[in-house]
């Protein structure tokens, strides 16, 4: 789904908009330091660390990053190494075999049609190999500084349950959300939204009673919390 399909921001219903606008204002409030706009990520070392954090922890993509990153420290080196080397590093996280065929082969793309850098927007992230929306988002926001929506599970159940859509896909939640809030806004929302639903929204067991978003809380209302 490229950039073009994406819906405006003048397209969303009004009041959508101003229910995204008071859940932005609270996050902020709750926390303002989920978010720092003038931090940007390495990019390599981004682009690779969202494509290992798949099905699996930032914790256990800590645990190998720095040894990938010492052995491997550029697209160039990358793109030459092999598929069982590479396989022992990150031994540890899930499907790690199919991992490591994919950042191999987004290293060699990078030296073929990028001139060994990662690419900077989310159009051109997405052609390389295990790079989705989701992927590209995070890497154009954290290590870029650009507008990203980043639609993991925390942000596509919290973002739902407060009824600012009603789609179930990532990317079909990424373009109703950014119709919904300025680009500006994107980065600050995402990195909140998701810290709430790690800490508060949680997929089980959610801690409705200390929810500052529970006003606006959908599911919570349906559920009577």
């Amino acid at each position: 789904m490229g950039e073009k399909k994406r819906r405006t921001f003048a397209s969303a219903p009004l009041h959508l908009k101003n229910r995204a606008y008071k859940i932005v204002a609270a996050l902020a409030a709750a926390y303002p330091d989920a978010y720092d706009e003038k931090r940007h990520d390495e990019p390599f070392a981004s682009l690779i660390s969202t494509i290992l954090s798949a099905q699996c922890t930032d914790a256990k993509v800590a645990q190998v990053l720095p040894s990938l990153l010492e052995r491997f420290p550029t697209p160039a080196a990358l793109a030459k190494a092999k598929a069982p080397v590479v396989e022992r590093i990150i031994h540890p996280l899930g499907l790690y075999r199919a991992k490591a065929r994919y950042i191999i082969a987004a290293a060699q793309r990078m030296m073929s049609d990028f001139g060994g850098r990662v690419p900077d927007s989310i159009d051109a992230l997405i052609t390389l190999p295990g790079v989705g929306r989701k992927t590209a988002n995070c890497v154009v926001l954290n290590a870029f500084g650009k507008p990203g929506i980043m639609c993991d599970t925390h942000c596509c159940r919290v973002t739902r349950r407060l009824g600012l859509h009603g789609e179930r896909h990532p990317e079909r939640i990424e373009m109703a959300l950014s119709a919904l809030l300025p680009p500006q806004q994107w980065g600050g929302f995402s990195h909140r939204i998701i810290a709430h639903g790690r800490l508060i929204c949680r997929a089980r067991q959610p801690r409705c009673q200390v929810c500052v978003l529970r006003r606006w809380c959908v599911a919570g209302k349906a559920k009577g919390k």
